[in-house]
């Protein structure tokens, strides 16, 4: 593997779990971090532990033109980016029949098309730099579909699509991975306000695996040689049978 020092990394979804433990690790292996999330105060307490190395922008990533706005932030601060994590996701898993359609729209808005902008947002000053790596966070959802989880396993099939895709068409100049976690100990069952659905899920949550184990998987991908992909990783709990 090669030394990420002096790498600038683009996170989205940097206020906690994931992300926040993501930028840590970044960090950690040298990078330097532009951090993106809606809450300010999460951000800033964030920058305050990593130090110098890292910088923030408060960024919600519906926002078509938030999101070029924080490309130009990182690029302004650090002189350019070589990485951007597509890590902001929701997950208010429900039942179909629950009829929960602001739900729905919230998804694929923030999993999907947050998605989206961020690889607008990222792929014109790597192009011009001639490299660049795009790691999105998908999900063991995009790989098997659940009850409950229709519309959630639907955006995150989108996002391995929407991967694949990219890495078809950029192959050679642009690297694209795709870190699909299982159950992992964070915010995102907060997320569900169905009673009966997050009731179910509990089981699953009880053998949740840190942050941490998402975050050295996506130092691991970005550490390799230039001519090496890492393009898709599935990390669950070993005791997860979903």
């Amino acid at each position: 593997m090669i030394a990420l020092e002096g790498k600038v990394v683009v996170i989205t979804g940097a206020s906690s779990g994931i992300g926040a433990a993501t930028a840590k690790a970044l960090v950690e292996a040298g990078a330097s971090v532009m951090l993106a999330a809606r809450r300010a105060d999460r951000l800033d307490a964030l920058v305050a532990e990593l130090g110098e190395k890292a910088a923030a922008h408060v960024t919600n990533v519906v926002d078509k033109q938030q999101v070029l706005d924080l490309a130009q932030a990182a690029i302004k601060r650090f002189g350019r980016i070589d990485a951007w994590v597509n890590n902001a996701g929701l997950m208010p898993l429900s039942m179909l029949e629950e009829g929960k359609v602001d739900e729905w729209d919230r998804m694929v808005d923030v999993n999907i098309k947050g998605v989206l902008y961020g690889i607008h947002a990222a792929i014109g000053a790597m192009l011009e730099q001639g490299f660049g790596d795009v790691v999105n966070v998908a999900s063991i959802a995009g790989h098997l579909v659940f009850p409950s989880g229709a519309v959630y396993c639907g955006t995150k099939f989108a996002v391995r699509a929407i991967s694949e895709g990219m890495r078809h068409e950029l192959a050679g100049r642009i690297r694209v991975t795709i870190i699909s976690p299982g159950a992992v100990a964070t915010e995102l069952a907060d997320h569900i306000t169905s009673s009966q659905v997050k009731e179910g899920l509990q089981p699953v949550l009880d053998v949740a695996i840190p942050s941490k184990a998402i975050a050295d998987a996506v130092v691991y991908a970005l550490s390799q040689p230039r001519d090496v992909s890492i393009n898709e990783m599935i990390i669950r709990p070993s005791a997860q049978e979903l």
